[in-house]
């Protein structure tokens, strides 16, 4: 198999290249050169978002592929001319997309048939995050049509060269050990894809011909708050205290879900339903394996200790994490409230 991956050098798009690899596919990726490319791929320079930046997709009689595969998060327009460019010279087009692409906030165990967000345009500048994705949605589809088009509605994406430092934040906060504040409740249900187990799902749906949306995230049930920290606990050497707090006193104290505290989102809140209550039955009936939780937070605790512990911060994105005072503070007020 032949594989193009537009980026390949980051987080979901190394996960692709990295599995295509071990494949045996000959393998292809277009980026910019700012890092290094995978050893072993065909590595093609290009900024899609200036004018030429496609151009060496172009050349030579090779220029051709069996699929592409796409997590562009910007301006729905780069992906409108990568589709229109490669439509004739690819066979399937699969776009890392977005539950967020659904209308807010869709019900607890929504489907791909959900409603969608409005507003969105293929041939846009950046606008906001949601109506990029979907943008980006409608010009494969522009381009590829239904029955070449492939897109992956990932959720939380966790595992190892995450760019965004939610799980990275949270080993790194149990490393340093100490009563650490833990958003109950422990039993709370969480959803996300290791992104080496998004990437091995979208490889076999190159293999299967798929078209169409996939909710992809672990199965309801895969894993909870309380797995997730237990694991970060133990890999990074048990010396954290867990302290487990209610909603309402994390709440009260202004500190944000999701950000402030990585991954949580309260429970009864629409939110938590629309990121951690997806029906994903559609990928599991298409080869959707979801890896154990503890293997995907020692592996992301092998690699970031192979970095130095730092994740630099990606482009665009806010800083992730509670700072130690705030988190003090919350811990005694926890403290006090269970009196």
């Amino acid at each position: 198999m032949r594989l193009l991956v537009l980026g390949g050098t980051e987080f979901v798009g190394r996960a692709v290249v990295d599995a295509a690899l071990r494949r045996g596919w000959r393998v292809t990726v277009l980026n910019r050169g700012h890092r290094p490319p995978p050893p072993g791929v065909e590595a093609l320079h290009g900024d899609r978002t200036a004018p030429g930046g496609l151009a060496e997709l172009e050349r030579g009689p090779g220029a051709e592929w069996d699929a592409v595969v796409d997590t562009w998060s910007g301006a729905p327009r780069a992906v409108r001319e990568a589709a229109r460019l490669l439509a004739g010279r690819a066979g399937r087009y699969v776009y890392v997309s977005s539950c967020s692409v659904y209308a807010w906030a869709p019900p607890a165990d929504y489907t791909e048939d959900a409603p969608l967000v409005t507003g969105a345009d293929a041939g846009a500048g950046e606008t906001d995050y949601v109506r990029d994705k979907r943008g980006g949605e409608l010009a494969a589809l522009e381009a590829f049509g239904a029955d070449r088009s492939v897109f992956v509605r990932a959720g939380l994406i966790l595992g190892p060269h995450e760019n965004i430092g939610r799980l990275p934040w949270w080993l790194n906060r149990m490393a340093r050990g100490g009563p650490v504040l833990a958003p109950g409740p422990r039993e709370l249900p969480l959803q996300y894809v290791d992104a080496r187990d998004l990437a091995a799902w979208a490889l076999g749906a190159v293999e299967r011909e798929l078209h169409g949306p996939y909710n992809l995230i672990s199965p309801q049930g895969h894993a909870t708050t309380g797995t997730l920290l237990d694991a970060c606990a133990a890999v990074t050497g048990g010396a954290a205290d867990l302290r487990w707090t209610e909603p309402e006193v994390i709440l009260d104290a202004g500190v944000q879900p999701w950000t402030q505290l990585p991954v949580w989102v309260p429970p009864g809140t629409e939110g938590h339903d629309a990121l951690h209550r997806a029906d994903v039955s559609r990928a599991v009936a298409t080869g959707l394996d979801c890896r154990p939780v503890h293997e995907t937070v020692a592996d992301t605790w092998r690699w970031l200790r192979s970095v130095g512990g730092t994740v630099p911060p990606r482009p665009g994105r806010p800083p992730v994490g509670l700072d130690p005072a705030t988190e003090a503070r919350v811990l005694l007020d926890g403290g006090r409230s269970g009196r």
